[in-house]
């Protein structure tokens, strides 16, 4: 009895606290409804990890306190670090709600059999999965995606044409047993997504759904305010024939977007084949690719100088082993040799200007050359290898080249970091796991879908390698951490601080915090402003307790100003529109 009258009085004493209208101090640790920094565990470093390497983004974000790393392309974040992505999550929730779709959290873990029946598990990913098995021997994936599983909801949940259009999102945890991951976050084993998945009854709703996708996708990433590109792509083992990737244009990028100047013409470089390229006076060079089977190979003619495109090689002739560092050496080898119907195939430039016995005579000196004799295969110098009609140019784009879409226009090159990606996957997961519905008819007919994803995790360390500076990092309005921090000098109080960020919240709801951290001087405290990326400082400096006024930093604009306490909510929101 003694306990409980204990327990109920101390409860009492606590709710008569007011903890939001008064103060609350629990050893260094300050409550009073203000961001606080004492408040929030920030293990930044002011010095850099390594002296004699350069830093990159990845190297700021540890420095900063915005994540650490648990295992190689695994990583925990940290206060910092969860608060970006918080707000990444909220825009993100933002731009689905406006298309109508619904939130869902889908379970990380799928079993094989799904996977099995849609075609995916071992088609040229099966070394990417997480592979487990419970109790009961049931093998399972940690998911790396969530097709099969939405699709297998929705088949057993819609059987009308009047229940679609359905769009359904999530924001969850993926895994994918990278074999090289590197650069942080961009390239990691777990990585946070957003995946939308829509289903309409027919072909044409489907692609007016994808069409509203990717406007929301550009609206959402407009709310960053960060230069970004939209490129046609190759839908890959994802499946359908239609997809687009959104990219931020950054030197750290592993993807190279191809963009006319004139026109609307913007590819991944996977999806670029160019047009042909006559050989200049420096004559013709030749590379040699070898097929799956071994029993094709493949003599590539190339104006010199220039370099093949492989990926333009892909389309013409699918089933090339890319792979293979000596497919000369390969193609001589008596296990090979033994094969049956061997053929030499030419690929390279058109025979506009030259006959098939001239060509013949050119890709037999050129075998000689290596060691092969034409007389012995096969020879297949036909040059209908065509994208769109067009006949393939089997060399990578360069600045400068000629657009393939417009006469007038001219390419350029970007490195790229991709932060989206759109699919229309039409039937491709709908007909293997049964998504059928009851049409206008009376019939039964597939349903159409699409997937779409942001990389939330991704976007994080795209967003931070394409701001960060000599200085440290620099994040955009809509998901810095804090957009100001407030930091006084020795002449200000600690009521003067409070003055000024009720003044911001008040005003115009500025996400502000103060750096109240006593035993850190004032100069470690700009410094280590500057490292996390804070888009505004404030410091009340000499000219506080003088005229009122504080100084105000944006690094990414150049402004050092002094700024009235009572304007300096405008001067932010004013200079916010330029962020």
């Amino acid at each position: 009895m003694l306990y409980h009258n204990g327990l109920k009085q101390g409860l009492q004493a606590f709710r008569q606290r007011r903890i939001n209208a008064s103060t609350y101090t629990s050893r260094s640790l300050h409550y009073d409804g203000r961001n606080r920094l004492s408040n929030v565990w920030t293990p930044s470093q002011s010095k850099k990890l390594a002296d004699t390497v350069p830093e990159d983004a990845h190297d700021l974000l540890v420095r900063a306190g915005f994540l650490r790393q648990a295992h190689s392309g695994i990583f925990h974040l940290l206060p910092l670090g969860l608060r970006v992505q918080d707000k990444i999550e909220r825009l993100v929730d933002k731009h689905m709600l406006a298309l109508g779709a619904s939130k869902v959290s889908l379970s990380s873990l799928t079993s094989e059999s799904l996977w099995q029946r849609s075609g995916r598990l071992e088609k040229g990913r099966g070394s990417e999965f997480f592979r487990l098995e419970d109790r009961k021997g049931t093998k399972m994936l940690l998911s790396p995606t969530h097709e099969e599983e939405i699709t297998t909801i929705v088949a057993n949940a819609v059987h009308s044409h009047k229940q679609l259009p359905l769009r359904l999102y999530q924001v969850s945890r993926k895994y994918r047993d990278e074999a090289r991951p590197r650069q942080g976050l961009l390239r990691g084993r777990e990585f946070i997504m957003n995946d939308l998945y829509t289903f309409d009854s027919t072909e044409e709703s489907a692609r007016a759904t994808y069409d509203d996708v990717r406007t929301a996708y550009c609206a959402l990433l407009d709310d960053l305010r960060l230069p970004y590109l939209v490129a046609s792509a190759d839908s890959g083992n994802m499946g359908g024939n239609l997809s687009h990737e959104y990219h931020f244009a950054s030197k750290a990028g592993e993807d190279t977007v191809i963009k006319c100047v004139q026109c609307d013409y913007s590819v991944n470089e996977e999806l670029y084949t160019g047009r042909q390229v006559s050989a200049g006076s420096d004559g013709v060079e030749w590379t040699f690719m070898i097929s799956r089977d071994r029993r094709t190979l493949l003599a590539i003619s190339y104006p010199a100088g220039w370099q093949v495109n492989t990926y333009a090689v892909k389309r013409a002739f699918p089933d090339v082993d890319a792979s293979v560092e000596a497919p000369l050496e390969l193609w001589k080898a008596p296990t090979v040799a033994n094969l049956a119907g061997r053929t030499i195939r030419w690929l390279g430039e058109s025979r506009l200007d030259a006959s098939e016995e001239a060509h013949t005579s050119r890709l037999a000196h050129a075998l000689r050359k290596v060691g092969i004799q034409a007389e012995s295969f096969s020879l297949d110098i036909s040059d209908s290898t065509t994208d769109n009609g067009q006949p393939i140019g089997f060399t990578k784009a360069q600045d400068g080249d000629k657009c393939p879409s417009c006469t007038p226009g001219h390419l350029t090159l970007h490195k790229a970091v991709e932060i989206g990606h759109t699919f229309h996957l039409g039937t491709r997961y709908s007909e293997p796991l049964g998504l059928r519905i009851s049409d206008a008819n009376n019939s039964q007919s597939l349903v159409h879908m699409g997937c779409h994803g942001i990389g939330v995790s991704r976007l994080i360390a795209a967003a931070a390698s394409l701001l960060a500076d000599e200085k440290g990092l620099n994040w955009p309005v809509a998901i810095a951490p804090y957009s100001a921090i407030i930091i006084a000098a020795r002449k200000a109080s600690a009521e003067d601080v409070q003055i000024v960020y009720d003044s911001l919240q008040q005003s115009s709801g500025v996400d502000a915090i103060i750096d109240d951290r006593t035993d850190l001087s004032t100069g470690w405290k700009l410094r280590d402003a500057d490292t996390i990326g804070y888009p505004f400082i404030v410091v009340l400096g000499n000219a506080w307790p003088e005229r009122r006024a504080v100084e105000l930093q944006c690094r990414r604009l150049g402004v050092k100003e002094e700024v009235r306490a009572e304007d300096l909510a405008h001067r932010i929101a004013e200079m916010s529109a330029r962020l």
